[in-house]
C-alpha cells in the first residue's frame, strides 16, 4: 500500500509494522492530524496478568499517547462473564466476580508501566465495561440494540464460521459477545468521545460491528484499526514458550526469565521485534536486525534489555543481563535465577529424586518430560551431564545450592532452607 500518512501516529504504525488493516485510512489519518483522538483497546480479565501476546497492542496504546492522543484501557469486567468465542475451539470457563476483580487488579499493574494515567489532556483512562453492562435491561437492550444486528451477517464472520464449520457448539451466550463488544464502542463514544478501536486482526469482525452500531444509533463516524497476529519466524504463536505463557507481571514470571525469552529470539525475528517491542529508532532496529554470526547475539541482548526495561525497569534489565553473562560466559550461578527452596521435611531421610527436582524447578512440565530430557542428554546438574533418572538428592548434596540446566538456555537453582 502506498498511502503516505500525515499524522505521527499512523506513520509510526506503518513504519514499525503495527498495522494490519484499517476501516478508513484517510479518514482516521485526517482525524489524527486535526487534534487529539481518543482510542481504546479492550482486555478481558481471564488471568491475573497480561502476557507477551498482549504486548503488541499495549505498545500501540503507548505510541498513541506519545504522539499526543488519549488511550483508554477497557477492562472487560462485564464481557469476561460471557467469554469471547473468536477463533476458539471451545467455550471459555466462566469466572466469578471475585476472580474477575482479582484479575483486573493484576492486569492494572502492567498498564501503569506503559501508559501515564493522570489528569492531563491526553492522560490515559482505565475503565471497566461492567459499569454499563451489569445494569442493562434485557428487553430494552434487545429492542434498542439487538434490532441493529443481522444474524446472517454475524454468521458470516470468520471467527464464528470457523467454529461452525468444524461443527463445534457455539452457545447463545458466546454469540452475544460480539453484540456486547459493539455496544462497548457505542458507550465509549457516547461517554468519552472515543472514535477509534484497536485490536488484533482476529477482532476485525467485532470492531466493524461496533462501528456499524454507533453509526446507526448515534450517526457518528468512528474507526477501527487492527494489528497483525504475530507468529515467530518458525511458525509458533507469539508469547508461548515450552514453559508456558510469558507473563508480564513479575510475581508470575521473574524478570530474568522474561529477559531470557527475548534473548532467545530467533535471528530472523530480531529486527521486526525491535521495531514492535522497543522504542529504538527504526534505522537502528534495521541495523541491529541485519547483523549476523556472533554479532546478532549482541542485538538480541539489546532487544532483551530494552523490552525488559519497559516492563520491569532498567535496573531489572541490567541485573538480568549480568546474571546471564555470569551463567553463560563464566559458568557461575548468578543471583537472579529462578530458585526452588526445599524444606528439610520435603527431603525426608530418602531425599528427593532428580526427576522431581527438574519438574518442581519449572524446567520440565512432567516427570515423563524430565526423564526424556535426561535420556536425551539435555539435562545437567552443576554443568555436568545428568545420566541417571533414578538419582536421589539428599540434604548432604544440598549443602550448597545446586544449579540445574535444561538445554543451554534454561537454568534454575535448588537450595535447602534453614
Amino acid at each position: 500500500m502506498t498511502y503516505h500518512p500525515k499524522s505521527d501516529f499512523m506513520r509510526v504504525m506503518m513504519e514499525r509494522g503495527y498495522l494490519a488493516d484499517c476501516t478508513d485510512y484517510q479518514g482516521l489519518d485526517d482525524a489524527l492530524s486535526q487534534g487529539m483522538v481518543t482510542a481504546y483497546i479492550g482486555y478481558d480479565a481471564t488471568a491475573k496478568s497480561l502476557h507477551v501476546g498482549h504486548l503488541l497492542n499495549v505498545m500501540m496504546l503507548r505510541w498513541l499517547q506519545k504522539t499526543g492522543h488519549r488511550p483508554l484501557t477497557l477492562m472487560g469486567g462485564g464481557t469476561t462473564k460471557v467469554g469471547d468465542p473468536s477463533f476458539r475451539s471451545d467455550e471459555r470457563p466462566l469466572l466469578g466476580p471475585e476472580q474477575i476483580a482479582e484479575n483486573i487488579d493484576g492486569m492494572k499493574q502492567v498498564f501503569a508501566k506503559y501508559l501515564t494515567y493522570d489528569e492531563g489532556e491526553n492522560g490515559a483512562l482505565m475503565l471497566d465495561n461492567a459499569e454499563w453492562l451489569d445494569g442493562l435491561n434485557y428487553l430494552e437492550f434487545l429492542r434498542d440494540i439487538g434490532r441493529h444486528f443481522s444474524v446472517n451477517r454475524m454468521l458470516s464472520f470468520e471467527s464464528v464460521k470457523s467454529r461452525l464449520d468444524r461443527e463445534q457448539s457455539l452457545s447463545f451466550l458466546e454469540f452475544n459477545y460480539m453484540i456486547l463488544q459493539a455496544y462497548d464502542f457505542l458507550e465509549l463514544n457516547r461517554r468519552y468521545g472515543c472514535v477509534l478501536q484497536m485490536g488484533g486482526s482476529d477482532q476485525w469482525g467485532n470492531i466493524v460491528n461496533g462501528i456499524d452500531l454507533t453509526r446507526r444509533v448515534l450517526d457518528t463516524e468512528i474507526f477501527g484499526l487492527t494489528s497483525p497476529l504475530l507468529t515467530t519466524s518458525d511458525g509458533r504463536k507469539m508469547g508461548k514458550s515450552a514453559g508456558g505463557a510469558i507473563w508480564l507481571n513479575a510475581d508470575m514470571l521473574s524478570p530474568y526469565e522474561f529477559w531470557q525469552f527475548w534473548r532467545n529470539t530467533t535471528d530472523a525475528d530480531v529486527g521486526r521485534f525491535l521495531k514492535l517491542y522497543t522504542e529504538l529508532p527504526v534505522e537502528e532496529c534495521d541495523r541491529l536486525g541485519a547483523l549476523e554470526g556472533s554479532e546478532i547475539n549482541e542485538a538480541k541482548i539489546r532487544l532483551a534489555n530494552e523490552v525488559t526495561a519497559l516492563c520491569h525497569g532498567r535496573a531489572a534489565a541490567e541485573a538480568a543481563e549480568a546474571t546471564a553473562r555470569e551463567v553463560f560466559e563464566k559458568g557461575g550461578v548468578g543471583d537472579d535465577l529462578p530458585t526452588l527452596a526445599l524444606s528439610p521435611a520435603e527431603l525426608g531421610e530418602e531425599g528427593i529424586s532428580i526427576v522431581q527436582l527438574i519438574v518442581r524447578s519449572g524446567l520440565a512440565k512432567s516427570g515423563k518430560e524430565a526423564k526424556r530430557l535426561i535420556a536425551e542428554h539435555g539435562a545437567r546438574m552443576d554443568d555436568s551431564p545428568l545420566t541417571d533418572a533414578g538419582l536421589m538428592i539428599d540434604a548432604a548434596a544440598l549443602a550448597s545450592p545446586i544449579k540445574l540446566s535444561a538445554g543451554k538456555k534454561r537454568h534454575a537453582l535448588v537450595t535447602l532452607e534453614g
